[in-house]
């Protein structure tokens, strides 16, 4: 890595799939920063608020890319089906799914890893806010408490859910948004799925139970303005109540995560700044997934960069298969999230193991 310069081609803000992927496939013959907030090193408190499993998108592009995952990067066990309690149905089935179990501070690392040398990535920096000069932009980044100014040809923001680069910089509809709550425990119990809860009295979308090695990690996705904590404890004893050993609590982590119902809410391209992956709204409605459309968004945004500087037509073009995923996610909401109609599926057996 080299020592951060005051002039640059592109900075990308956020070192997560969407960022990495980016600053990977970019042109050597570009200037490249990449800005991230958490440290450089491991076990500093840098988890992402994520349940860690790879769903089939993801591994699909992650293929696309020519990657594929190290023994380093997983955790035990490797999951093949998933686990549906319905609770507002009294219903349980189990369902095949390929789910690649990782650890995500770890896995988002390994993707950074793969980034050439001839990037400069600067870690514990945050960025703040931007203004446009001439053909350039003007941003502000903080580091160690000290503020200063670097100047690009083209800012993009892989700052996830809560953006600062999509604040600064559009005034697009947002996404609705969501509180979700993780909390780790101590477990002996042998869990070869991944559990996926349904019950309107916690969430009119989903909460998880995913075993990873001696862990049992607990999440659930609560309406913006609701009581998260409340509806969390409320989760955890109806887990408790059916038998599942939840043990000590270790940690517990918390984050905002999006749900783009709406095609007006994605954004991509304002002038000389472009948005990938969550932070353009670039999140599954139906599942909360988001590492495939973080890895499909940053390749394409880097393609159309190394085929036009002015890469806006060529972005906006290769992002519309995208737009029609979030629409078809969303059609699927009905069937996974209205009572009688996941009653009438989960009734029929449908796909289900036996």
């Amino acid at each position: 890595m080299e020592p951060m310069n005051n002039e640059y081609d592109i900075v990308i803000i956020g070192a997560g799939p969407a960022g990495s992927t980016i600053a990977r496939f970019l042109d050597k013959k570009y200037k490249v920063l990449v800005v991230d907030r958490k440290s450089e090193f491991e076990n500093q408190k840098n988890e992402k608020c994520c349940g860690g499993l790879l769903a089939p998108d993801a591994q699909k592009m992650l293929a696309v890319l020519g990657l594929g995952v190290p023994k380093s990067v997983l955790e035990d066990p490797q999951i093949f089906s998933v686990k549906t309690i319905d609770n507002n149905n009294q219903l349980i089935r189990y369902y095949q799914r390929y789910y690649i179990n990782v650890n995500r501070d770890k896995f988002d690392r390994w993707l950074l890893s793969l980034v050439g040398s001839e990037v400069t990535i600067s870690f514990d920096t945050l960025y703040k806010s931007h203004i446009e000069e001439n053909d350039s932009l003007i941003v502000k980044l903080v580091k160690e408490k000290n503020e200063f100014t670097i100047k690009t040809r083209i800012l993009i923001g892989a700052d996830g859910a809560i953006s600062k680069v999509r604040k600064n910089a559009f005034s697009s509809e947002n996404p609705d948004m969501y509180i979700s709550l993780q909390k780790w425990y101590k477990t002996t119990a042998d869990m070869p799925y991944y559990i996926s809860v349904f019950d309107k009295e916690i969430t009119d979308f989903y909460s998880w139970a995913i075993k990873k090695d001696n862990c049992l990690l607990i999440g659930s996705a609560a309406e913006n303005g609701k009581d998260a904590n409340g509806k969390f404890t409320l989760l955890e004893g109806k887990l408790r109540a059916i038998g599942y050993d939840i043990g000590d609590e270790i940690k517990k982590e918390g984050t905002i995560i999006l749900r783009t119902r709406k095609v007006k809410q994605l954004a991509f391209v304002n002038h000389h700044v472009a948005l990938v992956g969550e932070a353009a709204g670039l999140i599954s409605p139906s599942s909360a997934e988001g590492i495939s459309y973080a890895l499909k968004s940053g390749y394409y945004l880097a393609k159309a960069i190394n085929e036009d500087i002015n890469f806006k037509k060529g972005y906006l073009k290769s992002v519309r298969k995208l737009k029609v995923n979030i629409i078809l996610k969303n059609m699927k909401i009905p069937f996974m999230y209205n009572n009688f109609l996941r009653k009438i599926v989960m009734k029929s057996g449908i796909l289900s193991l036996k």
